[in-house]
C-alpha cells in the first residue's frame, strides 16, 4: 500500500500557482482531500476490522419428551463415522437406519431442567473452529454484496481521478510550460518598484482628494488675499503675521507628492520585465490549449461525478448487517444455510452517505465551474477598468490563453492583473525609457559627448538612445543637435533656453514637438535636416516653420509619394533659400514651386533614378544655386536656360556625352560656376568661349583627349579642373589665363609643361601628378604665389632649383618623391621646410578647394 502523503501528492501543485487556483478549485482541492482520507480510513478499517460471522440455520423436527431433534456435526475418524459417538439409546434405531456412507447427525434430547438444576440455553452444533473460519470466509465472498468489499478502493480510485483531473493543466508539457512562464512574470511584475511607481503616479494625476485639497487651498489663498487687501492695502502678499506663514500658489504645487527615482538596476528589471511580456503574448496569445484543456478536465469530472452518484446511490441499499448465506457446503460441514452479521456494515454505511455527501458537493461546484466557463467568452480580455482608472489609455486588450490566464488570476486577485497590465502599455514602458534614459545621461554625461566641427560649431550627436535626455536642454551653448535612430524623441518646452541653436537634425526619429517648443523652433530654427524611409515619417510641424532659411530631406520621396511632400504645403516656408533633397524623384514635385519666389539654392542627389521632367525649373526664377546629381541625365537639360539669376550649375556624377548646348549658357549672364564632373564628355565644344563670365569650370573624371583654343579666351577664369582625363598636350594658350588660381591637371598623360603655364603669376596651385611630365621648367620660379604644388607619380629625375624662388610654398604642400626633394640644393632645402602655419593653412584649404 501506499502512504497519505505519496497519494496526497497527487493534488499538490507549485506554491506560485496558487494565484492560478480560483476559489472553486481550492475547494474541489479540499473535498478531494476528505474523500481522499475517507477512502483510506476505509480501507484500512477493512483490512483489519472486515468480517462476516456465520452460524448454521437448523432444521426443526417434532418433539419427544419434551425437547426436539437438533443435528450435529459429525466427529470423523479415520474417514468414517462413528457408530458408538452417537449418545442416547434412543438414537439406536436412527443409526441403525443411517446408510452406510452418510453422515450421521448426533440427536440431543433436552429434558426439563429439575428443580435446583441449571436449565441448558443455546445450540451445540459440533462445527470447529477451522470450519467457522471456512464458513465466515466463504459467505463473506458468497453472501456480502460487491459493493461493500470493494468500497474503499473504489473511493480511492475515483478520488485519485478527480485529483489528477483538477491539476493536469499545470502538469501537461504544453501548458504547464506556459503557466509557469506566465507566473514567474506576474509575480515579477507585481513586485516590481516600477509597478509601484507607475500607479502612485496615476493615483497622485487622478487624487480627488488632492484636487480638493488643492481647492480648498485655493480658496483660502483667495481669502487670505481678499481680506489682506481690505485689511491693509500697503500689503503685497498675503502674510499671517502671528504665525509667520506665507502662502503662494507655487508652493502649493510643490506639496504633491513626488515620485521617487528608479536605481538603475531596477530600471533595468522592468526594462527586460517589458520585454519579456511582450514577447510572452506574441507566444501565448496564438493558440488557446490551455482554455481547451481547463474546460476538457472540468467536463471530465462533472461526467465522472454523475457516474459515480449514479452507481453510488444504487448500491447504497445494499449494505446490511444481517445476511442469509447458503455457500453449498453442505457435504462439508452439514448444513445448507447459515446466518451472517457483517460487522462493518454500520460503518461503510455510514462512509457512503458520507462520500455521497462529498461528491454531491463536488459534483455542483463542477457544474458552476462550467457555467463560468461557457458563461461568458473567457478567450478576452479587456483592461477598461485599468484604463479608467489609471493614465495608460493605451492598454491593449488581450485574447486566447493570455486573456484565460488573466480571467484565473482575476478570481485569485484582480490587483495582479492591475499591475500587469502596466507592463502593457506603451505609455508605460516610454516613460521608463526616459526616466532610466534621464537618469544615464547626465548633464556633465551630455557635456562630454559636446565637440566642435570643422565649422568650429559645438555639436552633440545622439544615437540609438530610447528618448532625448532631459539635460539636452540645458546645453545652452549648443548651435548643432543631431539625433539619430530615436524612435521616441520629444522635443520639450525647455528647448526654449537653447538660444544658440541653429541646426537640427533628425534622422530616422519622428520627432514629437510641444506647443511651446514649437513655437520656438518656428521663430528661431534656421537650419532643419530630416532622414527618413517614407516621406510619411516627416513631422507635419515641419511644413509650419516660418523662419527656416535651409532644409534638408534625405530619404523615399519617388513618383507616388510626390504629392505627401507637402503635407502642410510648402508655402508656409516663406524665409527658405536652401532646400536638398536626397532621394529617388522622377520628375521635380510641383509644390516646390511654391518656394520658387524666395529659394536661392536646389540640390537633387538622385541616387541613379533617372530625373524624367525638369520643367517645374522654369518657374524658380531667383535660383542661384542649382545642383543635380545622380540623376542620369544624359544632356544638359533645357529648362535651366532659363534661369536668369543662376550662378553656380553642378551636374555631377551623370550620363553627359556631349555638351553642345553650352552655348545657351551666354544668356545666363550671372552664371561664373560650372561642374560637369563625373561623366561622360568626350569633347569640349569650341562654343565654350561665348560664357564668357566663368570663373570656375570642372571638368575632371571624363574622357577629354584634349583642350581647345577657345577655352583659355574665358579670361575670368580662376578654378581650372581637368584631372582624371585622357588629356595629352597642354596647349600653350593657357597663358591667356592671366587670373588663374587653382589648375588641376591630375591623372591625364600629360608629357611637358608648357613655359607659357607659368606666365599666369596668380597660380597659388598646380596639380600635375601622375602624369608622363619629365621635367620642370625652372620659369616655375616665376609663380611666387604658389603654395601648393603636386608633382608625384612622374617620370621627373630632379626638380629645378628654382622652386627656392616660391617663397610661400612648404614641404608639407609640395607632393613629391622623397628622393627628388632631395636633390634640391640644400639652401632651397632648408627654404621650403621652413613651415608657417599660415602657408600650412593656406595650402591645405587650397588643396581641398581643387578636390
Amino acid at each position: 500500500m501506499f502512504t497519505l502523503t505519496e497519494v496526497a501528492s497527487l493534488n499538490d501543485i507549485q506554491p506560485t500557482y496558487r494565484i492560478l487556483k480560483p476559489w472553486w478549485d481550492v475547494f474541489m482541492d479540499y473535498l478531494g482531500i476528505v474523500m481522499l482520507m475517507l477512502a483510506i480510513f476505509s480501507g484500512t478499517m477493512q483490512l483489519t476490522k472486515d468480517q462476516v460471522v456465520c452460524l448454521p440455520i437448523l432444521e426443526q423436527t417434532p418433539e419427544r419428551s419434551g425437547g426436539f431433534l437438533e443435528p450435529e456435526a459429525p466427529e470423523p475418524t479415520n474417514g468414517f463415522w462413528n457408530k458408538e459417538s452417537a449418545i442416547g439409546e434412543q438414537a439406536a434405531p436412527l443409526m441403525a437406519k443411517r446408510p452406510p456412507d452418510s453422515v450421521t447427525p448426533t440427536i440431543h434430547f433436552t429434558q426439563p431442567a429439575t428443580i435446583g438444576q441449571p436449565y441448558p440455553t443455546g445450540v451445540r452444533t459440533k462445527l470447529d473452529f477451522q470450519q467457522y473460519v471456512f464458513v465466515n470466509q466463504m459467505c463473506y465472498h458468497v453472501a456480502l454484496p460487491w459493493y461493500s468489499k470493494y468500497f474503499p478502493y473504489l473511493a480511492l480510485i475515483h478520488t485519485i481521478v478527480l485529483m489528477v483531473s483538477s491539476n493536469f493543466w499545470f502538469k501537461y508539457p504544453k501548458t504547464s510550460s506556459k503557466v509557469e512562464h506566465f507566473v514567474s512574470i506576474l509575480g515579477k511584475c507585481f513586485e516590481s518598484p516600477w509597478t509601484t511607481k507607475a500607479l502612485s503616479e496615476t493615483a497622485c494625476e487622478d487624487s480627488s482628494e488632492n484636487k480638493q485639497r488643492l481647492a480648498r487651498a485655493s480658496s483660502l489663498l483667495k481669502h487670505l488675499s481678499t481680506s489682506s487687501e481690505e485689511g491693509s492695502p500697503n500689503q503685497s502678499a498675503p502674510v499671517l503675521t502671528k504665525s509667520g506663514v506665507t502662502f503662494s500658489a507655487e508652493k502649493l504645487v510643490s506639496e504633491i507628492p513626488s515620485m521617487t527615482i528608479l536605481d538603475k538596476k531596477d530600471g533595468e528589471q522592468a526594462k527586460a520585465l517589458f520585454e519579456k511580456v511582450r514577447k510572452f503574448r506574441a507566444h501565448v496569445e496564438d493558440s488557446d490549449l490551455i482554455y481547451r484543456l481547463y474546460a476538457i478536465q472540468t467536463v471530465i469530472k462533472t461526467v465522472k461525478f454523475i457516474l459515480i452518484l449514479c452507481y453510488t446511490m444504487t448500491f447504497v441499499a445494499y449494505i446490511d448487517f444481517d445476511h442469509v448465506c447458503e455457500p453449498e457446503i453442505k457435504h462439508l460441514t452439514g448444513y445448507t444455510k447459515f446466518h451472517c452479521t457483517h460487522n462493518m456494515a454500520f460503518m461503510l454505511n455510514k462512509l457512503l452517505v458520507s462520500y455521497i455527501a462529498l461528491i454531491c458537493v463536488y459534483g455542483v461546484i463542477c457544474i458552476y465551474t462550467l457555467f463560468w466557463l461557457f458563461r461568458r467568452p473567457l478567450k478576452e480580455y479587456s483592461f477598461e477598468k485599468v484604463r479608467e482608472e489609471s493614465s495608460f489609455s493605451d492598454i491593449p486588450d488581450v485574447k486566447n490563453d493570455f486573456a484565460f490566464l488573466l480571467h484565473m488570476v482575476d478570481q485569485y486577485d484582480q490587483l495582479y492583473s492591475k499591475r500587469f497590465g502596466v507592463f502593457l502599455s506603451e505609455v508605460s514602458e516610454n516613460k521608463l525609457r526616459e526616466i532610466s534614459l534621464n537618469h544615464e545621461w547626465t548633464f556633465d554625461k551630455l557635456r562630454q559627448h559636446v565637440t566642435r566641427n570643422p565649422q568650429d560649431k559645438l555639436e552633440l550627436h545622439l544615437f540609438m538612445l530610447s528618448g532625448v535626455p532631459d539635460a539636452v536642454f540645458d546645453l545652452t551653448d549648443l548651435e548643432i543637435l543631431k539625433l539619430e535612430l530615436i524612435p521616441e524623441a520629444k522635443i520639450t518646452a525647455k528647448i526654449s533656453q537653447m538660444i544658440n541653436l541653429q541646426d537640427l537634425h533628425f534622422y530616422h526619429c519622428p520627432a514629437k514637438v510641444e506647443q511651446t517648443a514649437f513655437i520656438f523652433l518656428r521663430d528661431h530654427l534656421r537650419c532643419l535636416h530630416v532622414k527618413f524611409t517614407d516621406v510619411a515619417e516627416i513631422p507635419s510641424w515641419v511644413y509650419m516653420l516660418k523662419n527656416l532659411r535651409e532644409l534638408y530631406l534625405v530619404g523615399n520621396l519617388n513618383s507616388e509619394n510626390n504629392k505627401l511632400i507637402g503635407l502642410e504645403s510648402l508655402r508656409d516656408l516663406r524665409h527658405l533659400k536652401i532646400l536638398h533633397l536626397k532621394s529617388n524623384l522622377t520628375k521635380i514635385p510641383t509644390n516646390i514651386t511654391d518656394l520658387s519666389p524666395h529659394l536661392l539654392k536646389l540640390v537633387i542627389h538622385n541616387d541613379g533614378t533617372k530625373l524624367l521632367v525638369l520643367n517645374s525649373l522654369k518657374k524658380m526664377m531667383n535660383l542661384a544655386e542649382l545642383e543635380l546629381h545622380n540623376c542620369e541625365l544624359e544632356r544638359i537639360p533645357h529648362a535651366i536656360f532659363s534661369l536668369n539669376n543662376l550662378q553656380e550649375l553642378d551636374l555631377k556624377s551623370n550620363n553627359i556625352r556631349t555638351i553642345e548646348e553650352v552655348i545657351s549658357f551666354q544668356h545666363l549672364k550671372r552664371l561664373t560656376c560650372l561642374k560637369l564632373w563625373h561623366n561622360k564628355i568626350i569633347t569640349i565644344p569650341l562654343s565654350i568661349s561665348h560664357v564668357k563670365n566663368l570663373e570656375s569650370l570642372y571638368l575632371s573624371h571624363n574622357k577629354l583627349e584634349s583642350l581647345p583654343s577657345p577655352l583659355f579666351t574665358l579670361l575670368k577664369l580662376r578654378h581650372l579642373d581637368v584631372s582624371h582625363n585622357s588629356i595629352v598636350v597642354i596647349p600653350p594658350e593657357v597663358g591667356f589665363l592671366q587670373n588663374l588660381l587653382y589648375f588641376a591637371i591630375t591623372g591625364n598623360k600629360v608629357e611637358a609643361l608648357p613655359k607659357q603655364l607659368f606666365k599666369c603669376t596668380k597660380l597659388r596651385t598646380l596639380c600635375f601628378g601622375h602624369n608622363c611630365i619629365s621635367s620642370v621648367p625652372e620659369k616655375i620660379g616665376q609663380l611666387s604665389q604658389l603654395t601648393h604644388l603636386e608633382l608625384k607619380g612622374n617620370c621627373l629625375e630632379r626638380l629645378p632649383a628654382q622652386l627656392g624662388q616660391c617663397s610661400l610654398l612648404r614641404r608639407s604642400c609640395l607632393i613629391v618623391e622623397d628622393h627628388l626633394f632631395d636633390s634640391l640644393p640644400i639652401e632651397v632645402k632648408e627654404s621650403i621646410n621652413q613651415e608657417t602655419s599660415v602657408s600650412f593653412a593656406n595650402g591645405c584649404k587650397c588643396l581641398s578647394d581643387g578636390r
